[in-house]
């Protein structure tokens, strides 16, 4: 069979981009193994999002005395939780399954999608062909070679999702944005929790005042951290879930009735057969790509999660637009210098936008740098939701913002503010005289624009 397009995967790259070159008139083909929607819709952002929502509804029940609210005897209804967050995916993927069948011209094949030649695929029994082959195949959880890890049962980001019982102490491997997002969540349900990092700081890209000031947040809910520590054993004990670590006061070990394991994504590449097609890969079996997001191959590209760099929907969502902008607009767009904001979904929010002051002064820039702790917001205080800070990094040179962090309850939607800065390439200054809602999260900014002065 041959097609004017053939895409594997239906993620948030692949599938506007199936629809998009349906319209045109393309003969489409859209290869998926698994459900519609990629990871995104059904493992990821979609249920993880839900479930953080009723984990905070659950915090400010169990917390209500704090805003002088009674509340008594809260407790997590966990298999409801579960049902309502598959009611909200199976939703979504429903409505992807709509968007195909509207389209005569695009045809889904459910399968492994296999190269076998430079421009041909097998999907089961079917032989595939194009000129042109977008690769979206996403990622899934990195599994560390620790030993004993084999023998017992842990959980994975995916699998955390479908317990119905709540468990009795979680022991989480990895202080980054799915380890942490977890961490609390469960911790409001009622579970214990502790998170085992080796790294000696939680979310470990970020500078260092903002990962103290949220991991002070974390400890406050109950989360335990055991930072610099390194997992060496994993065993089955009294059914129970026993991990041996190196720490830095020595060989230690911490049990636990459940583990998850959060420590990064790898990509689903191994198995797609892109030798065949003389697709390149890195060490880690990302695919290698242009700025323009083309492969080594001419008339194959690769988009999302499966190509490394920030994995993020919206970053996938993007990948679409370069590729299709590129492809069918005439357009030059690249991935090279481009804007990345991000949330951390925890509570207070971690939103972050361009590059980190370490990111910065790593590049040579010289800078100006503000902060604003939320303690000095009017609207965080009338919300008795204080912890956190924001912060700005300014280019000295021009005024400009190479980026902004911000922990703060809406700390997503605040940073965008910035990005938005960022994108019209207007200097900080901008902010200093604007006119701000009283009383908001973001009249913060004023406060924070104000503190903006040069660093050595």
């Amino acid at each position: 069979m041959n097609y004017d397009a053939i895409i594997i995967g239906s993620g948030q790259g692949g599938n506007p981009l199936a629809y998009r070159l349906a319209d045109l008139g393309w003969s489409v083909a859209l290869i998926e193994k698994k459900d519609l929607g990629g990871t995104c819709i059904n493992v990821g952002c979609t249920p993880t999002k839900t479930m953080v929502h009723r984990a905070q509804v659950a915090h400010y029940a169990r917390n209500a005395a704090r805003w002088g609210v009674r509340a008594p005897n809260v407790s997590v209804d966990l298999a409801k939780i579960v049902a309502q967050k598959d009611e909200v995916v199976f939703s979504f993927r429903g409505g992807q399954q709509k968007q195909v069948d509207k389209r005569a011209n695009l045809r889904l094949h459910r399968g492994h999608a296999c190269f076998v030649g430079l421009h041909q695929l097998k999907v089961g029994d079917d032989l595939l062909e194009s000129e042109k082959i977008f690769i979206d195949t996403g990622g899934r959880p990195n599994i560390p070679a620790i030993s004993g890890l084999d023998t017992v049962s842990y959980l994975t980001n995916e699998s955390v999702m479908q317990l119905t019982t709540l468990p009795e102490h979680l022991l989480i491997l990895g202080g980054g944005y799915i380890g942490l997002e977890f961490g609390q969540m469960f911790r409001r349900y009622g579970s214990r929790v502790t998170v085992l990092l080796t790294s000696k700081q939680i979310v470990p890209r970020e500078d260092p005042e903002i990962a103290t000031e949220l991991q002070k947040a974390l400890e406050a809910e109950g989360i335990q951290f055991l930072l610099g520590a390194r997992t060496t054993r994993v065993e089955n004990k009294n059914s129970a879930v026993t991990l041996t670590f190196e720490g830095p006061a020595g060989p230690s070990s911490i049990t636990g009735s459940h583990l998850l394991i959060a420590t990064g994504r790898s990509p689903n590449t191994n198995d797609l057969g892109l030798d065949k097609a003389g697709i390149e890969t890195d060490k880690s079996g990302f695919i290698k790509v242009s700025g323009r997001l083309e492969t080594n191959v001419p008339g194959v590209w690769a988009l999302g999660d499966c190509k490394g760099g920030p994995a993020f929907t919206h970053i996938s969502y993007n990948d679409f637009q370069i590729v299709y902008g590129n492809l069918v607009e005439g357009k030059n767009l690249t991935i090279e210098n481009r804007q990345v904001p991000y949330c951390v979904f925890t509570d207070p929010q971690l939103g972050g936008v361009g590059m980190t002051e370490i990111e910065a002064r790593a590049k040579g820039f010289k800078l100006k740098i503000g902060k604003c702790p939320m303690t000095y917001v009017a609207r965080a205080i009338e919300r008795g939701e204080t912890a956190g800070l924001m912060k700005v990094v300014v280019d000295a040179s021009n005024d400009h913002i190479l980026g902004a962090s911000i922990l703060a309850s809406e700390g997503g939607e605040l940073v965008q503010i910035l990005g938005t800065l960022m994108l019209a390439n207007r200097p900080y200054t901008l902010l200093k005289g604007a006119v701000y809602i009283h009383p908001t999260l973001a009249e913060g900014f004023f406060s924070l624009m104000e503190d903006v002065k040069p660093v050595d």
